[in-house]
C-alpha cells in the first residue's frame, strides 16, 4: 500500500498543478503584465499537451521499465514548474506549461496502470481509486492551499511548493520501487486498432461526455451561484463539491471491488450525475436541499475515472497503459471541450440556464451510450 500512496502523492501534485493557474490568474496577470485571457491560455496548452502526450509516449516508452519512466516524467514536470515559477514573460510561461503538460501526460496513465499491477486483483479497485484520488485531493485541497500560499507570499512560491511535492515523490519512487516492467507492449499497428475498436470508442464516449458535462459546467460555477442568487456563498458550494469529490474518489474503489459488474456502476454514476444537474436549478433556493446537487455532482464527477480504467485494464490487459493513457487524454480533452462549449454558449446567449441544460443534454448522451455498452456486452455474453 505504501507504493500506492507514493503514486497518489505524485497525482496530488499533478491535480494541484492542473487547476491552480485558474486561481492564480489575477496575480500572474499583474506580475507578467498580461491579460487574464493570455494567462488562461496556459491551462489550455497544459491540457492539450497532456491529452496528446499521454497515448503517444505510452508507445515510445513502453519498453523502458516503469520506475525509470515515472522518474523521467517527474523530472520533466519538476523542471517545467521551476521554469514556470521563474517566467518573466508570456512565451516562457506558455512554453513551461506545455512542458509541464508533457510530464503530467507521461506520469498520470503510467501511475494508474502501475497501481493496478502492485496489488492482487481483488484489491485493484481500491488501488485505482487511491491513485486517482490523489488527483482529486490535489484539486480539492491542493488548489485552495496553493492560493493561500500565493496570498501569503506570491504565485511563484505556490509553483515551488508543487516542485517540492513532486521532488519528494520522485525520491520516494527511487527508494521504494523496484524495476517494474509492463507487459509486452503491442505493436503500433495493434495499438491503432485499439484506438478504433468499437468497444473502446464507446467507453471513451462515456468518459468524454462525463468530463464535458461535469468539468465544463464547473468552470462557470461562480457564474451559476451568482445567477441563481443562491442562499449560500460560492465558497460553501465549492467546499461541498470538493467534499463530494473526495467521497466519490475513494469510496468508488470499494464499490468496484464489492460488485462484479463495473458497467452497471458506471451507469449508476451517470444517472446520479444527470440527477444532480437536474436538481441544481430546482433546489438552489431551498435551505440544506441546495447543498445536495453540489455534493452529488462532485462525488459522481470524480467517481467516473476509476471504474472506466478498471474496465479497460480488465478487458485489454496487454494494452493496459495505452488504454489508460487514452482514457486520461479523453478526460482532459472533455474538460477543455466542456469549458470551451460553455464559454461559447454563454457568450452567444448570455443565459446561465443554457449551461445547465447543455450539461444535462451531454450527460444524457453519455448515459445512453453506457446503457448501449451494457446491452451489447450482455448480448455478446450469450
Amino acid at each position: 500500500m505504501k507504493k500506492i500512496l507514493i503514486l497518489a502523492l505524485g497525482m496530488f501534485s499533478l491535480g494541484m498543478d492542473t487547476y491552480i493557474v485558474a486561481g492564480l490568474i489575477p496575480e500572474m496577470s499583474r506580475s507578467l503584465n498580461q491579460s487574464s485571457t493570455a494567462i488562461g491560455q496556459g491551462v489550455t496548452i497544459f491540457t492539450l499537451v497532456f491529452a496528446i502526450s499521454a497515448p503517444l509516449f505510452s508507445i515510445f516508452l513502453a519498453k523502458i521499465n516503469v520506475k525509470q519512466t515515472l522518474i523521467f516524467a517527474l523530472i520533466i514536470f519538476i523542471f517545467a514548474n521551476i521554469m514556470t515559477s521563474l517566467a518573466v514573460n508570456l512565451p516562457i510561461y506558455l512554453l513551461a506549461r506545455a512542458i509541464a503538460g508533457l510530464g503530467a501526460g507521461i506520469f498520470s496513465p503510467m501511475a494508474v496502470s502501475t497501481g493496478s499491477q502492485l496489488v492482487e486483483n481483488k484489491n485493484r479497485g481500491k488501488a485505482l481509486a487511491t491513485v486517482v484520488g490523489g488527483l482529486s485531493i490535489g484539486t480539492v485541497i491542493g488548489v485552495p492551499l496553493g492560493i493561500q500560499i500565493s496570498n501569503l507570499s506570491s504565485w511563484r512560491v505556490t509553483l515551488l511548493f508543487i516542485v517540492l511535492i513532486s521532488t519528494l515523490t520522485c525520491v520516494l519512487i527511487a527508494i521504494h520501487f523496484r524495476a517494474i516492467f509492463a507487459p509486452t507492449p503491442p505493436s503500433i499497428k495493434e495499438r491503432f486498432k485499439l484506438f478504433i475498436h468499437p468497444h473502446i470508442i464507446r467507453i471513451m464516449t462515456v468518459t468524454v461526455c462525463a468530463a464535458i458535462a461535469s468539468l465544463g459546467l464547473y468552470t462557470y460555477l461562480s457564474k451559476i451561484v451568482e445567477h441563481y442568487q443562491s442562499i449560500y456563498s460560492l465558497t460553501t458550494y465549492l467546499m461541498l463539491w470538493g467534499i463530494g469529490g473526495l467521497i466519490g474518489s475513494f469510496s468508488i474503489g470499494f464499490i468496484i471491488d464489492m460488485f462484479k459488474f463495473t458497467n452497471l456502476i458506471v451507469l449508476s454514476i451517470m444517472i446520479l450525475l444527470l440527477f444532480s444537474f437536474i436538481l441544481l436549478p430546482i433546489s438552489i433556493h431551498t435551505p440544506i436541499a441546495s447543498c445536495l446537487p453540489f455534493l452529488l455532482w462532485g462525488a459522481m464527477g470524480w467517481a467516473t475515472q476509476a471504474p472506466q480504467q478498471h474496465i479497460l485494464i480488465k478487458n485489454y490487459k496487454s494494452y493496459g497503459e495505452t488504454a489508460v493513457a487514452l482514457n486520461s487524454s479523453v478526460n482532459y480533452l472533455g474538460s477543455s471541450i466542456g469549458s470551451a462549449l460553455c464559454g461559447s454558449l454563454l457568450f452567444i446567449t448570455h443565459n446561465i440556464n443554457m449551461l445547465v441544460y447543455l450539461s444535462i443534454f451531454i450527460c444524457g448522451i453519455g448515459l445512453l451510450v453506457q446503457l448501449t455498452n451494457i446491452l451489447i456486452d450482455k448480448k455478446q455474453s450469450f
